[in-house]
């Protein structure tokens, strides 16, 4: 099975909070296997199959923070 991976910048987060919300709304979404988040450089990296940027970054929106 093949593995997808997309990563977003997120700007917006600053503390483990941060990361911790945005790790749980984009691990709710269908398709995601694991998603990292490296607040030094605020990326998200996404893994999983059949990921649609567009529901991600939606599930970023719910966590509270902007896709850049």
């Amino acid at each position: 099975m093949n593995s997808d991976t997309l990563t977003l910048s997120v700007p917006g987060m600053t503390c483990g909070h941060c990361e911790a919300a945005v790790k749980q709304e984009v691990g709710g979404v269908a398709g995601v296997t694991g998603v990292a988040v490296d607040l030094e450089t605020k990326d998200v990296t996404v893994t999983g199959s059949g990921l649609d940027r567009d529901t991600l970054v939606a599930a970023i929106d719910e966590a509270g923070f902007d896709v850049a």
